[in-house]
């Protein structure tokens, strides 16, 4: 098998792939879009840093590929849903450079608090300044931590140990948990007025691109110090610009940037401005970490299927995969059918496993209707490593159960999900070897295809009534793909799920409420 080394790779790791048997090895960096797209077809597994972009243009070209492995952190450069189409699993190495990226936000801070780089220029070009470089202490400041998870942890820490205080905003970690640590919980509004510095720790998502903006500078204590070694695009830079000039915002220290390499940005011309060109994770400890840590990863799943830091898939053995993988995708499909379905915060998810499952380590199918259900709450967050963290931050208790054989099938799995408003039951099983079905929602019996656009419809069950639901729809131009419908059990209603080749527009949906015999309508995505 073939693995391709496309962005700089510390050598032990390109060793490791080396000497693995089976295993052949090409180091090709730098390469253009359409170079590597030229090539990508030949290949089982890539190795990334943060330079390839691994998208779906990419990944179309990439028949042979399984897996695409992080040397670091950040998957803002991958296509996760595409990959996930595929079947090709996406790895990264989630603890490799934590310290490292940590150590230095507290360096830029320093740094940029003291002066560093502009009194060493100064010093360099023969000029003695040592009143117009006066710094600042940050003894008994406060530093606003964005994000609390490894890195953000390990800043407050360091933070700590300067004798700084420390007030942490992170809306998916429970204020217990950071005042059990030694900090304070606030709301992002509050950090925005306490903080003299405000250090950002958080993954480059669709809520957090421009999260911190000209609003959340206008909130901001005069003379602000920003730092950023997180991602380029959570701060605006042109809001950012804007602050600086005013002088609202002191000085920023930035070690990424909206587009690498920055090229003229107009926040290179500022003297409040220090920078670093993307040095969070550039040391040699970090380097060898990584390297060692994505060769290793990408080694196992080729020779023998083991799945470690998997983002897309849980973590586990190749010999555990193959038993289990079908009810994998079931359990994320009925999380997701739940997060859909149900009303209230989540309180507590019951997983009951009826069959001959002895033997089998059934987490990992836990941890995938976990990822199904949180999902559509937390969006691009959630995934197979951190779904049963946020399950626990979000107080949602999780108790499986193993059952006997089921009356009217081998295996099922049946879930209860219990909210601040009630509970709704939903239950699965796999027809033939790999094909999932939604055999219950609460009182109705059927046999759904979770897959595409669809839409729920409860309505009376008389004569007459599926015909104005197609009509309506046909009406729209609006293909209907396949149509499920479900009987309530000892009742007076169906349910019906339909699948339309593209999504149904939401006053489509209106529309449809609005006929005499339909009940609710809801429309799913799986």
């Amino acid at each position: 098998m073939k693995v391709l080394v496309s962005d700089n790779l510390g050598e032990v790791g390109i060793q490791m792939f080396r000497e693995a048997e089976g295993i052949e090895v090409d180091v090709k960096t730098g390469l253009a879009p359409e170079e590597l797209k030229a090539i990508i077809g030949q290949y089982d597994a890539l190795a990334i840093r943060s330079a390839t972009k691994v998208t779906e243009e990419l990944i179309a070209a990439a028949p042979k590929l399984k897996v695409v492995g992080r040397a670091g952190i950040g998957l803002d450069n991958v296509d996760i849903p595409a990959a996930t189409k595929r079947g090709i699993v996406v790895m990264n190495t989630p603890t490799g450079n934590v310290i490292t990226t940590a150590e230095h936000a507290i360096a830029m801070m320093l740094a940029l608090s003291r002066n560093i780089p502009a009194a060493t220029a100064s010093l360099k070009a023969q000029r003695w300044e040592k009143k117009s470089l006066q710094g600042r202490e940050l003894y008994q400041k406060t530093l606003g931590v964005v994000g609390y998870g490894k890195i953000g942890a390990i800043v407050a820490d360091r933070a700590r140990g300067l004798r700084m205080r420390v007030v942490i905003y992170d809306p998916f970690v429970p204020p217990e948990k950071i005042t059990a640590d030694g900090y304070e919980a606030v709301s992002l509004e509050d950090l925005y007025k306490q903080a003299d510095y405000i250090t950002v720790h958080v993954p480059k998502l669709k809520t957090t691109a421009n999260l911190i903006n000209k609003e959340a500078f206008a909130q901001m204590k005069p003379g602000v110090m920003i730092i950023n070694c997180a991602r380029g695009g959570i701060i605006n830079e042109a809001d950012l610009y804007d602050a600086i000039v005013a002088g609202k915002v002191g000085g920023a220290a930035l070690d990424v940037f909206e587009i690498e390499p920055p090229g003229d940005n107009p926040l290179l011309t500022l003297d409040q401005v220090i920078c670093t060109p993307h040095l969070g994770a550039s040391t040699a400890e970090a380097q060898t970490n990584v390297a060692v840590m994505v060769a290793r990863q990408i080694i196992d799943y080729l020779t023998s299927g083991t799945i470690v830091n998997a983002v897309n898939v849980p973590s586990v053995t190749g010999e555990l995969l193959e038993k289990i993988g079908p009810y994998i995708k079931l359990a994320e499909q009925l999380g997701l059918l739940q997060a859909q379905l149900i009303q209230g915060a989540p309180k507590e998810v019951v997983v009951e496993y009826f069959g001959d499952f002895r033997g089998i380590d059934l987490s990992p199918i836990t941890t995938a209707l976990l990822k199904g259900l949180l999902t559509p709450m937390v969006k691009e967050v959630v995934n197979f490593v951190n779904a049963h963290v946020l399950a626990n931050q979000r107080g949602i208790k999780v108790t499986e159960a193993t059952m006997a054989a089921h009356e009217e099938y081998t295996y099922l799995i049946n879930t209860k999900l219990v909210t601040t408003e009630g509970e709704s039951v939903v239950a699965g099983t796999i027809f033939g070897k790999q094909d999932t079905r939604i055999v219950r929602i609460n009182t109705f019996r059927l046999e759904m295809i979770p897959l595409g656009h669809m839409a729920l419809i409860h309505n009376q069950d008389v004569p007459g009534s599926i015909g104005e639901i197609g009509t309506t729809i046909g009406k729209h131009n609006i293909n209907i793909a396949r149509m499920q419908v479900g009987q309530e059990t000892g009742g007076d209603r169906n349910i019906i799920f339909l699948c339309t080749d593209t999504p149904i527009p939401q006053e489509v949906i209106e529309e449809l409420r609005g006929l005499r015999t339909v009940k609710t309508v809801t429309p799913l995505e799986f």
